[in-house]
């Protein structure tokens, strides 16, 4: 789990090609659901448009829980692809590109489409504001009180954050940590404790 890229906002651009007009919207979206409101929104705010080509990816982009794309009636694999290309590219998660577009008059080619779409989002994303993401995850500890100090000062170390402490016969710490970071702290946990913790990972 790598770090990725999300917007901060939603953006929208305008770019040309031979007389047709593109407007490319981008959002942030964490689910297929949210992302297809939005294209519906789009599909009734231009009804004359030719096309309403689309694509989203949920999650990172170099391992995304899901991502999908819609050509709209363009030739086969010429605009959602190029579109998805884009946002994978670009590393940018969880972000769906919706672009519209009015026909000039001049038919562009497979070629043309390809690079008017991909260019499209290319120049939205030029516009956006972005931020950087890095995954966490929970990891319980339960340990001896005698070394709640040990594990805290080893949290602080690897930047992680305490997020409950439950005391009963021991001491269970729930932490937040960053991902790439886990098993390192999860080995230096079990050396510092001389093997006495006990940890388990979220799923």
């Amino acid at each position: 789990m790598s770090i990725y890229t999300i917007l901060a906002a939603p953006i929208a651009a305008t770019t040309e090609e031979k007389n047709s007009e593109f407007l490319t919207f981008l959002h942030p979206v964490t689910s297929r659901d949210e992302a297809m409101v939005h294209v519906d929104g789009y599909r009734k705010q231009y009804p004359d448009a030719a096309h309403v080509c689309w694509t989203y990816v949920i999650g990172n982009t170099r391992q995304p829980q899901t991502q999908a794309f819609s050509d709209d009636g363009e030739p086969s694999g010429t605009a959602g692809k190029p579109m998805l290309h884009v946002l994978t590219e670009r590393e940018l998660g969880n972000s769906l590109a919706v672009v519209v577009r009015y026909f000039g008059g001049v038919k562009l080619g497979a070629g043309g489409l390809v690079r008017a779409y991909s260019g499209a989002v290319s120049a939205a994303v030029n516009c956006a504001q972005l931020v950087e993401v890095t995954p966490c995850i929970h990891i319980h500890i339960t340990v001896d009180f005698a070394k709640e100090t040990k594990i805290r000062h080893l949290v602080n170390t690897y930047q992680g954050q305490v997020l409950h402490v439950d005391y009963a016969m021991q001491v269970t710490l729930q932490i937040s940590l960053a991902a790439a970071q886990a098993e390192l702290f999860t080995q230096q946990v079990i050396n510092e404790t001389a093997g006495d913790a006990l940890v388990h990972i979220d799923d």
